[in-house]
């Protein structure tokens, strides 16, 4: 049994955790690490648990479980582990964006791999530390990597992707605020996203001569969970090759399906899936991604991680369903 403390254990990614892990069946939840909520419930900040897990938050670190999952705040996973001494074989799978960067990955105890399964998968379960991708940094490079591969990515591309309020976090500001996100939406941080480093470096890694710009325009969404993505660029390959280059590169990764039907989010929200749509005109090349930013964009693929980790088969609790609602 796979021993795990989840650090930062009163957001939404902690929350989506613990409800993974209540139902894996080779993992066990030793502590949730909470400062602001110490010695109390986990239903306290996670009201749907109530009834369901008999555990309090705790401020009490235990160094020797087998993987710790960071769910702390952009820049604050460096500070937590310099200021605690874990076990020399604890594996972290760090949510934050710390360590997603070529130059970011250094740690003193060794170095982080960039835990997308679908792009590192051998290099992941040879790891001990994981940085976890960003919500719109999976959908998105999901989105390009079979073009990547293949050399077709010789033009920019262009990007709008639209997510749910909880991809802003718990803590509530001004545009996650009820009455602002209902019947609204709006753009923020275009063509400047932070998770723009991470897309770039993942695009270069399969196909090094990339140099056109991904001009990305993140939107929020009237809604608290997923993330729908559109991305057109030009590609003279004919669809059915296309097509055939994408079900290829994604044949052997359990939650990524290919298909040249209109989608929707509601086919994804509350599962590890993601769905990719292939459209053509001429020669611009529609490309629809959707993920779950709560599952797929974070905890769920955290958990895919840590199977990978430990021997597991990476889909090892994570058959969720959407309710089709």
């Amino acid at each position: 049994m796979i021993n795990v403390g989840i650090i930062g254990g009163s957001g939404y990614t902690a929350g989506e955790l613990i409800r993974i892990l209540m139902f894996h069946p080779k993992a066990k939840l030793d502590f949730v690490y909470s400062t602001t909520n110490a010695g109390k419930p986990l239903s306290v900040a996670h009201h749907d648990l109530l009834g369901d897990i008999e555990m309090n938050f705790t401020d009490t670190v235990n160094p020797a479980v087998d993987v710790i999952f960071l769910c702390l705040g952009h820049g604050k996973s460096k500070a937590f582990l310099a200021q605690h001494q874990l076990a020399s074989t604890t594996k972290i799978i760090d949510l934050g964006n710390d360590f997603r960067l070529t130059a970011d990955k250094k740690f003193n105890a060794g170095t982080f791999v960039y835990g997308l399964p679908e792009l590192n998968k051998t290099a992941i379960i040879n790891a001990q530390f994981i940085a976890n991708p960003g919500c719109f940094a999976t959908a998105i490079q999901l989105a390009l990597l079979p073009l990547a591969e293949a050399k077709l990515l010789n033009h920019d591309v262009h990007i709008n992707a639209t997510t749910g309020s909880t991809g802003a976090g718990v803590s509530p500001s001004e545009t996650t605020h009820f009455s602002w996100r209902s019947n609204n939406m709006s753009h923020y941080k275009a063509f400047e996203h932070q998770h723009l480093g991470e897309i770039n470096q993942s695009v270069n890694q399969l196909q090094a001569d990339y140099k056109n710009e991904l001009i990305f325009v993140p939107n929020r969404g009237d809604f608290a969970r997923g993330i729908f993505a559109t991305l057109y660029t030009t590609v003279e390959e004919k669809l059915e090759n296309i097509l055939e280059k994408y079900e290829n590169f994604y044949k052997d990764q359990p939650f990524v399906i290919v298909t040249t039907t209109n989608i929707n989010m509601k086919q994804v929200v509350q599962t590890n899936k993601c769905i990719i749509s292939l459209m053509k005109k001429g020669n611009r090349l529609l490309i629809t991604s959707v993920i779950d930013n709560l599952v797929k964009g974070a905890s769920g693929q955290a958990i895919q991680n840590m199977n990978l980790m430990f021997g597991l088969d990476e889909s090892t609790g994570l058959h969720l369903k959407p309710s089709g609602f």
